[in-house]
């Protein structure tokens, strides 16, 4: 594992205390020798911890789209900065070239990251670590929606072993370091397929 994947949010006026975690976080990246990718922003706890992981030695690459990087929006001072077509392609090189994701507090944007990486290993198109960093409870009425996802059974309860949540950093690069992936969960409740 050598390149950590961060969703997280774009927004500049959320609690300080969503900053404080994501710098915790790329801190402790850089100091446990990860890389960071990341969504290539130079606004919100995108830039917070791209530039926090770049300042503390860690490489970063951003993954951004043309759309956006017209905007102005685009973080030109780390290692790498890859420019997409489009946010479908964004997300396609995000999970091409990660080996671990862990998705910080965000907005849309994030949850549709986060989804979208959990559904791809649910239907096996990877094995890699998923981390929900549920930092000051932001994710415990998604977390208790996937109860209800698990008891009406619009999805299997041993999909609680695609991804984990942590309450901290540290409890998230120690679960991406000792991870072993589990093979054998299959997506349909029917098991001819």
């Amino acid at each position: 594992m050598n390149n950590i994947c961060v969703f997280c949010s774009s927004s500049d006026v959320v609690d300080e205390s969503y900053s404080f975690i994501a710098k915790n976080l790329a801190e402790k990246i850089a100091e446990q020798n990860f890389n960071l990718v990341y969504g290539g922003a130079n606004v919100g706890l995108m830039k917070a911890v791209a530039a926090t992981a770049q300042s503390n030695g860690a490489k970063v690459t951003g993954v951004i789209p043309e759309r956006i990087k017209e905007k102005g929006l685009a973080d030109n001072s780390i290692d790498e900065l890859i420019v997409t077509p489009d946010m479908h392609s964004r997300k396609a090189k995000l999970e091409e070239i990660s080996d671990a994701f862990i998705a910080l507090p965000g907005g849309f944007g994030t949850l549709e990251e986060l989804a979208e990486i959990i559904t791809l290993r649910q239907l096996e198109y990877h094995y890699k670590p998923i981390v929900i960093l549920n930092h000051n409870n932001f994710y415990d009425n998604l977390i208790h929606f996937f109860e209800t996802l698990y008891k009406e059974k619009f999805a299997k309860e041993e999909y609680r072993e695609v991804y984990f949540v942590a309450n901290s950093a540290d409890e998230a690069l120690k679960y991406i370091k000792e991870y072993k992936p589990k093979k054998n969960i299959t997506k349909w409740f029917n098991t001819n397929f």
